[in-house]
């Protein structure tokens, strides 16, 4: 039998957390689920018990992330699982994208990461126990033209998890970070992507965009299974480091990694040059 978790989901009112939420409740879990309208965030979960609680929170607010972890630290009298999903992503080349706009997306898809590690690292590091899951995607490894920005932000999160598991793990404490690829969500539709304000006709990047709004409704991941294995990672005496899920981001992960490996390789008499003779 596994033991009754607690758990911090961010961005619980649609989607795979949606799921994720209502599961873990269904399971018995404890689960404080966040998201911007508390009120659609209550209608969407549609269970109300002792169990589930519901926060307010801005993920771009590291004092509202705080507060938000000691008041479920407070609420359940722990916390055992955190769990950061946040994916938002502008279309749009590397010139084409204001600061404005690149900032945003590091603000959302990285540094919220960021602050609910700190605070809930707080509460692991008292308590010698815990686990982080940081969701990336595919595009962690693989980048793509015109999601520069999403790129960068899900780039970051596998080295910082990668350098907070190695922190960590001294702790008992668990980091991982999931790559999921194109799983049947929201993602795609309108909200979760949204184009450059100041397009270059060069970069062609509105056709960019329009395949990836094409896409939505036809990604063959199943969002129940995802949210099934990260349950079970949870459970994991011996969690690891990086977890791929879906089949076509196992496929484009690895073959970007022989890739890597076959121009490594290319240009090893150049790379193993610059030593000092």
């Amino acid at each position: 039998m596994n033991k009754q978790k607690i758990w911090f989901v961010t961005g619980a009112s649609k989607g795979i957390w949606l799921l994720l939420t209502k599961l873990l409740l269904d399971k018995g879990e404890k689960v404080a689920a966040t998201s911007r309208n508390s009120n659609q965030l209550k209608q969407s979960v549609g269970i109300e018990n002792d169990n589930f609680l519901p926060i307010e929170l801005d993920i771009t607010n590291r004092e509202e992330i705080k507060q938000a972890i000691n008041k479920t630290v407070e609420y359940f009298r722990g916390l055992d699982v955190a769990v950061n999903n946040a994916g938002f992503s502008f279309i749009g080349s590397i010139e084409e994208l204001t600061d404005e706009e690149f900032r945003k997306a590091l603000d959302v898809n990285l540094f919220g990461t960021v602050n609910v590690i700190r605070a809930s690292m707080a509460q692991f590091r008292k308590q010698r126990s815990g686990h982080i899951i940081n969701i990336a995607s595919a595009a962690g490894y693989v980048a793509g033209a015109n999601i520069g920005s999403y790129v960068t932000s899900k780039f970051a999160m596998v080295g910082l998890t990668e350098s907070l598991a190695l922190e960590v793990a001294p702790l008992n404490v668990n980091a991982t970070v999931v790559l999921p690829g194109s799983f049947r969500t929201n993602f795609l539709n309108e909200g979760s992507l949204t184009y450059t304000k100041h397009p270059i006709a060069a970069y062609n990047s509105a056709k960019t965009f329009q395949s990836y709004s094409v896409r939505a409704g036809t990604q063959p991941g199943d969002p129940k299974k995802l949210v099934a294995e990260l349950f079970n990672l949870a459970n994991m005496e011996n969690p690891p480091v990086h977890l791929i899920l879906g089949a076509d981001s196992f496929k484009m992960i690895t073959e970007k990694m022989a890739k890597n490996l076959e121009e490594f390789e290319a240009y090893k008499p150049i790379s193993i040059s610059t030593n000092l003779e």
